[in-house]
């Protein structure tokens, strides 16, 4: 049966995160720099970030500044990280299979995380108008992020289309490939260059029946060609 409906993941497949992570510590920066007069906590942050650290970052950042901290502190610093508006763009080859996508072609989103974060996203994003579906999974619980089912079925639901005329594009091959093949939806992943989740390894149920590293190149595959205008080839 033929592809009629393309569903998305977002972190890291229609942006990439580390901008997200980028906007939030400049966030974070202006408030210690009105609280502690001290500055430094992006440089500082993004450094810890880059080497791999993600649980502890605003406690190594703060001890390396020499400011002192409590548990109410970090918390502090957790919600002005989770509630900034980001300043977050969609990716040149995401905006292009957007717009090169027919109209006949249904369009969803699935994405995991905190609910507000992740509203935030699309907002800046700009994107509620070009999704027939958008599922935060957080809207469920925690419970209900992927692998869960439920997002996948809601999706199928509102986009009036089976399972088997899906496809789910994402970057995590830990959590976003092996229930949609298990619900009979075609799976890419795309592989970021400098994504969160790049180069993991997992065994074969888990991985994408695609992979590529531009989103262009989902115009060129042909079981997915007829759901653009024109290939990206063709539009050079």
């Amino acid at each position: 049966m033929p592809i009629k409906a393309i569903v998305f993941d977002m972190d890291d497949t229609l942006y990439y995160e580390k901008d997200y992570v980028k906007s939030g510590f400049k966030e974070i920066e202006k408030w210690i720099i009105e609280r502690y007069h001290v500055e430094g906590f992006y440089n500082v942050a993004i450094d810890i970030f880059n080497k791999g650290e993600r649980k502890y970052i605003f406690n190594e950042t703060l001890n390396q500044l020499n400011i002192k901290y409590n548990e109410e502190s970090i918390e502090n610093l957790i919600n002005i990280y989770r509630l900034h508006n980001p300043s977050i763009t969609l990716l040149n080859d995401s905006k292009w299979v957007l717009d090169h996508l027919h109209k006949k072609v249904k369009v969803g989103l699935i994405s995991d995380g905190y609910f507000d974060v992740q509203a935030n996203k699309v907002h800046a994003l700009g994107i509620k108008d070009q999704f027939d579906s958008i599922v935060l999974s957080d809207q469920f619980g925690r419970a209900h992020w992927k692998p869960s089912y439920k997002p996948y079925e809601l999706t199928v639901k509102n986009l009036e289309v089976s399972h088997s005329e899906c496809m789910y594009i994402g970057d995590n091959v830990i959590k976003d490939f092996i229930t949609a093949k298990k619900l009979g939806w075609k799976t890419v992943h795309i592989e970021r260059e400098i994504g969160v989740y790049k180069n993991i390894l997992k065994k074969q149920e888990y991985l994408a029946h695609y992979k590529i590293n531009n989103l262009k190149k989902l115009s060129m595959l042909p079981e997915f060609k007829h759901l653009f205008i024109t290939t990206w080839k063709e539009a050079l």
